[in-house]
């Protein structure tokens, strides 16, 4: 590899402020960290930078419904993703928002000179605009039937039925989602970023290597489409920053996401003295990477270069896309437990063992990857704990015990020693070109071969013959050099684990060049166990806690405040509804269940079948008032696996909680199995 130091100004596509980090998030942010891990350990100058996505109607949204102010809502959550982050080792050098002075500063700056130079233009257009709310709807928050197929509750620009495109306009029967209310049609005038004036720039920067192939070959799709201008306005009410000289009128919040990339750089070129324009003017020599989701390349790699080419700023020297998250070969599910956040993830699980899965599994290319939780608790079980961790347990003792800690003066396997030295050129080749599994792949074969070496030479049987502590010393500290380089390897991956390796050895924080060099003659401290085992029980627990709330699959409460207290759940279709099979059943035992506060276990008879049934009402019931009762029941839920056993329906009630809470008890003269209508 080149030695040439390097500037390198990273980023990660910016978490939106509306919601929690996810798993799928992760696959992005430990990606990136590892590459910047990387590069830092070469000696090259990096700054990983990165911002919540702060604007836009959802945040404005949420805000009113939890009765705060945006700018609380976004710093609250915030918080919530910085100490994910911090948790999964993923570290910026800063983090921001885009609703700061610095991003306000970019949008006018880039906005006015794309003006000035003839990149902006004004129509009017006509919008749905939600009476109730006075306001104007963005695409996703209108529904109705699909002018194209007639498929219900769809979305205002395209059908996941039967996959048109089109305009919130042409929806059958729309409604607003924010409201209720029919939208109507209202004019507004709009700004509008002329791309097609950069498609020659275009043309030539996405075949100029700053892109995947694939992507690049992607591109050409959109360019044989025809390059359409772009919508950059809003109508207040909107939550983002007022386009100047435009009363009213707001950035759209996908113009001022990406600027919070160099928002950011600015904000910690201010603390910490750097020259933001030597970084970020189009003359600069440094490199600007930024690491996506391939949702996102059609902002990033067309919009977003002519943005900055048309306003004097540098554009991407790399843009890197990789593909989506799936568990177990399946979308992440909230019903089946795998659409897992960081936070519950963390509640069972080390974050280390999810940095090794993820790079075990990426390549350069933007294939999603699967997190099969089997192979998940194989790998890393049989790769970091059998393998790698174990070396270093296997020798340390012997060190430790039999000779003060002091490690040999000699190597004892010079040719092993240099199959290890010698991979450090591929295996580097492999993580700058984000080649991550394959250089997993090259490590734990080296690995092998010193666990390989230390079954051969059997320290633990020398160490029981007279006349050999200088062969056996000189074993283990080999082992422990060959553990050593693997740490300076694995580093970028598992920074708290080599942190505690460093520790053990006794040395100051590795970094590559270190790989050069060997350690002889020198104390090491005591061994502690450096990563404990996967367990499946914990697997288990943590894809029990991401389902959905375990009583609203026991029992379905009905509020019975008013709806201002208690907002509607996303509508749904008659058809939806027709689908749900109502039963009467009656309750032929109850019993408490041990270890939870509010459940009860309840064996239903549905007229010549039972069911067991997990029902939150506790609070309100003890099981002698409920047998031989009929009740109302969901007969055709499918079975959920529950910390306490299978459940197999769901049975009906009504009322606010506590002792309020009723027995839909069907009229007499009903029998269990009866349908319900």
């Amino acid at each position: 590899m080149s030695k040439k130091q390097r500037q390198i100004l990273v980023t990660s596509a910016l978490p939106y402020a509306n919601g929690p980090i996810h798993i799928g998030h992760l696959v992005e942010y430990i990606q990136t960290d590892i590459w910047v891990r990387f590069q830092k350990m070469q000696g090259h100058t990096c700054y990983f930078v990165c911002a919540d996505d702060a604007h836009g109607t959802p945040i404005m949204l949420r805000a009113q419904k939890e009765d705060i102010t945006p700018e609380a809502l976004i710093e609250r959550i915030g918080k919530e993703h910085q100490a994910d982050f911090k948790e999964f080792s993923v570290t910026f050098d800063n983090f921001h928002s885009t609703h700061s002075d610095e991003n306000q500063w970019l949008a006018n700056t880039i906005y006015e000179a794309l003006n000035n130079n003839g990149h902006i233009t004004r129509r009017t257009i006509k919008q749905a605009y939600d009476p109730e709310k006075e306001m104007f709807l963005p695409d996703r928050f209108i529904r109705g039937e699909c002018p194209n197929c007639g498929a219900p509750d769809q979305y205002g620009d395209s059908c996941e039925s039967c996959g048109a495109t089109y305009s919130p306009v042409d929806l059958k029967n729309p409604v607003s989602a924010v409201s209720g209310a029919t939208p109507i049609e209202k004019e507004s005038e709009h700004y509008f970023f002329k791309l097609k004036d950069f498609e020659s720039m275009l043309l030539d920067w996405t075949r100029a290597g700053h892109l995947q192939p694939e992507v690049t070959n992607k591109l050409d799709e959109w360019f044989e489409a025809g390059l359409q201008e772009w919508d950059i306005s809003r109508d207040e009410p909107y939550f983002g920053f007022e386009i100047p000289n435009a009363p009213g009128k707001y950035f759209y919040v996908w113009l001022d996401a990406p600027m919070g990339y160099l928002a950011s750089f600015k904000n910690l070129c201010e603390k910490n003295g750097l020259d933001f324009d030597q970084w970020c003017k189009a003359d600069s020599d440094a490199e600007m990477v930024h690491f996506i989701g391939k949702d996102i390349i059609y902002f990033h790699a067309l919009f977003w270069p002519a943005m900055l080419h048309g306003s004097g700023f540098k554009t991407p020297s790399s843009i890197y896309a990789h593909g989506f998250l799936t568990v177990d070969g399946q979308k992440m599910s909230k019903s089946r437990g795998t659409f897992i956040t960081a936070r519950t993830y963390l509640d069972h699980l080390d974050p280390e063992y999810l940095r090794y899965y993820f790079a075990a599994k990426l390549g350069s290319g933007v294939d999603d990857i699967d997190l099969n939780l089997d192979d998940f608790l194989l790998r890393v079980n049989s790769d970091l704990v059998g393998k790698v961790v174990n070396i270093a347990s296997r020798c340390a003792g012997f060190i430790k015990k039999r000779f003060a800690g002091q490690l040999s003066k000699t190597i004892h396997d010079e040719a092993l020693l240099k199959i290890f030295i010698d991979a450090d050129e591929s295996i580097a080749e492999a993580y700058d070109s984000r080649e991550y599994s394959r250089a997993m792949r090259e490590i734990m074969s080296l690995a092998d071969k010193a666990n390989q070496y230390i079954d051969e030479h059997k320290p633990w049987i020398i160490a029981k013959e007279d006349g050999k502590d200088e062969e056996l010393q000189a074993i283990c500290s080999m082992g422990l050099n060959c553990f050593r380089l693997l740490m300076i390897y694995l580093k970028p991956v598992l920074p708290v684990m080599v942190e505690k390796s460093e520790a053990f050895l006794n040395i100051e924080p590795l970094q590559w060049r270190d790989a050069q060099s060997t350690l002889t003659d020198h104390k090491i401290n005591s061994f502690k166990p450096l990563l404990t085992r996967v367990e499946k029980e914990k697997i288990d627990a943590m894809i029990e806690d991401s389902k959905e709330n375990l009583e609203a699959n026991g029992t379905a409460t009905v509020n019975s405040g008013p709806l201002a207290d208690n907002p509607l759940a996303d509508e749904i279709t008659i058809d939806d509804f027709m689908k749900v099979d109502l039963r009467i059943a009656r309750i032929i035992k109850a019993e408490h269940v041990d270890g939870a506060d509010k459940l009860l276990q309840l064996t239903l008879d549905l007229g010549g079948e039972t069911r067991n049934v997990f029902a939150g009402i506790k609070s309100a019931y003890s099981p002698k008032e409920l047998e031989g009762r009929l009740t109302v029941m969901v007969a055709n839920l499918a079975p959920r696996k529950m910390r306490f056993g299978l459940s197999e329906g769901m049975v009906l009630a009504a009322g606010p909680g506590g002792k309020d809470i009723y027995i839909l008890n069907p009229d007499q003269g009903a029998t269990p199995g009866m349908k319900v209508k």
